[in-house]
């Protein structure tokens, strides 16, 4: 049996988170990201922002104790978010519910919120499994897609 769990990122995880969010249609999908995802020097400088911040929760996914992505919960505007990015290769084998429910446990407030982007039915079904419910949508830009779509807007009591 496979054995997701999530543990503190490290430095020597960097290359690997790197590379695992430079991925092109892992960047589609999750449509609101960096600027330009190949930007080594802005992801680095983003990653020590939330590695430094305290209201930040930010772990490293691992899969039978291999790197398998980053999930982590921050607050914007009075609200906590959570987020999870998951490496293409583990998309379908239920990766990301384990790491988000291991990531719910970390994190106790309530209501938490997540978005994503209205046509990643993959992370849609994810978050409504974990008991996230659509509260609304928006309109954004998304940077992956040079463009502005819809999210959905969810929330967990």
């Amino acid at each position: 049996m496979t054995e997701v769990a999530l543990r503190e990122v490290e430095d020597a995880d960097l290359d690997a988170m790197f590379e695992i969010m430079r991925d092109p249609e892992s960047v589609w999908m999750a449509a609101f990201t960096a600027a330009d995802p190949d930007d080594r020097d802005a992801f680095e400088r983003h990653m020590a922002k939330i590695r430094a911040s305290d209201d930040v929760i930010y772990r490293v996914v691992t899969v039978d104790g291999r790197l398998a992505g980053n999930a982590g919960s921050f607050v914007v505007e009075g609200d906590t978010e959570v987020t999870y990015w998951i490496d293409r290769a583990f998309w379908g084998q239920g990766v990301a519910g384990r790491a988000l429910a291991l990531l719910l446990e970390l994190q106790p407030v309530r209501p938490v919120f997540a978005r994503a982007a209205s046509d990643n039915v993959g992370s849609l079904k994810v978050l409504r499994r974990a008991g996230f419910e659509v509260v609304g949508t928006a309109v954004g830009y998304a940077n992956a897609r040079r463009a502005e779509i819809e999210e959905t807007v969810l929330q967990l009591q």
